[in-house]
């Protein structure tokens, strides 16, 4: 039987009788497969209450020399509440003790911590893992107790020697590591922790919340898997946010170019590092809904052709809480050196460009709102005369048909012209599967439904 890599969120797993279906989907699995388990830490159906929010609290709370022993107290009370109504027999009581003394080793390190008065990003990744540790822990005595074997992979020390950045040659050793230990499991299914230990600069900064993911896709990648399986809380990737489109509908198959596209701009498709490893292996992504397993979900299938008969527009998404930034040069004509100033203050302020156009003395661009905004704002005023425009939002139209579609943007811009919607910038990506525009925030929902049912739908 082929591998297949199964990852798991934190809300899929966050209730005792969630984390339960979950251990049947993956029981339902084994019958025709070999099934690797990837789980993030649990969490409920808030994100700021899940675990991994509430172990960036207690560090926060150590810092500052606050109640951090609160909150794990109500970490172990949440994880010993579940071990208590899924888990019967001898396994009960020894996932009971391992959790106990994972979170006993947490509140020591956070003590010193508040004693020491500061964190590096290695300790806070420490502290993050231990979320993943708790899921995977208990996980793997529901499976036992089931009666399938299951093999709890705790990651926190696969990474054995230093690397300075996250390069194409730190995630090849990880996946080396990783095939290894899967592979020692021998028939039992592994159950990994989503983290797998310090990534240079914390794995915050450098990867962000959703490393199980990656986890999932560099061990897919390692075993050279079927399929790589992302369960989530939907029936897959839609045309559109069927919060805000009616007629949004699932896609059955998309290209994981389209994907990427889709996750960058809005979708919260997959995360984009994972998108990057699983496209380098050529393995397919299947989104599915832990809710409805039954459901055949989403394909992100790299073996799409770009000859495959595609319509134009595949999906519609929407960026919000965009700004825009426009830089006038002071100097005028022959400013050398002028974008790569503005490029390297953005940089200085860890403020990620998403769409920008430029002349010889003009730059415009959209960024993220964020808290340091000003700053980077109040630099750029030294090189010439800044405008902003906040509140705003990018409008993608995606599909890999678009090349060979003429005249779709015109289509596009008649569309929002006809919704007497104003358009602040406009970009279309080399790979001519995009069509952006920038667009006032408070039209944007208008937009999204105009524009899918015009060309998607």
């Amino acid at each position: 039987m082929e591998f297949i890599v199964q990852k798991f969120g934190g809300t899929s797993i966050g209730k005792p009788e969630r984390m339960h279906s979950v251990a049947n989907i993956v029981k339902q699995s084994i019958e025709k497969n070999r099934v690797v388990v990837a789980l993030s830490a649990m969490s409920s159906y808030v994100k700021a209450e899940g675990t991994t929010s509430r172990l960036l609290e207690a560090a926060t709370a150590a810092l500052n020399k606050g109640s951090y022993f609160k909150i794990v107290e109500d970490l172990e009370k949440y994880h010993i509440s579940t071990i208590e109504q899924i888990i019967k027999g001898e396994t009960k009581d020894q996932i009971l003790e391992e959790v106990k003394e994972e979170l006993k080793s947490l509140k020591s390190f956070l003590d010193a911590i508040s004693v020491i008065g500061e964190i590096s990003p290695r300790s806070q990744d420490v502290i993050i893992g231990t979320g993943e540790k708790l899921s995977a822990c208990i996980f793997s005595g529901l499976l036992n107790s089931m009666g399938i074997d299951a093999e709890y992979v705790n990651l926190d020390s696969i990474i054995d020697k230093p690397f300075q950045e996250t390069t194409l040659d730190f995630y090849s050793y990880v996946q080396s590591r990783l095939k290894k230990k899967i592979l020692n499991c021998g028939n039992k299914v592994p159950v990994l922790t989503g983290y797998f230990g310090f990534v240079p600069n914390g794995i915050i900064q450098s990867i962000g919340r959703g490393y199980t993911d990656l986890t999932a896709a560099l061990s897919a990648a390692a075993i050279n898997a079927r399929e790589l399986q992302i369960w989530k809380e939907v029936d897959g990737v839609y045309s559109a946010d069927p919060r805000k489109v009616a007629e949004a509908r699932v896609l059955p198959s998309i290209t994981p170019e389209e994907a990427a596209e889709l996750t960058y701009y809005g979708s919260e498709v997959i995360h984009p590092f994972t998108m990057e490893q699983v496209m380098r292996a050529s393995i397919p992504i299947r989104i599915k809904n832990t809710l409805k397993p039954d459901l055949p979900g989403t394909v992100i299938d790299p073996h799409i052709s770009e000859g495959t008969a595609a319509k134009p527009a595949t999906a519609v998404t929407v960026k919000r809480n965009i700004s825009v930034i426009n830089i006038n040069s002071n100097r005028m004509l022959m400013a050398y050196g002028f974008m790569a100033k503005i490029f390297n203050i953005m940089a200085k302020y860890g403020i990620i460009i998403d769409l920008i156009s430029t002349s010889e003395v003009n730059i415009s661009m959209t960024v993220e709102s964020e808290e340091n905004l000003d700053s980077a704002i109040h630099e750029l005023e030294l090189l010439g005369t800044v405008s902003v425009n906040k509140n705003m939002a990018i409008l993608s139209l995606v599909g890999r048909g678009q090349k060979h579609c003429v005249g779709l943007s015109g289509m596009m811009f008649s569309v929002l012209g006809d919704e007497a919607i104003n358009i602040e910038m406009i970009s279309q990506g080399a790979s001519e599967i995009n069509i952006s525009c920038v667009i006032e925030d408070e039209h944007a929902d208008r937009a999204i439904r105009a524009i899918h049912n015009a060309l998607v739908k």
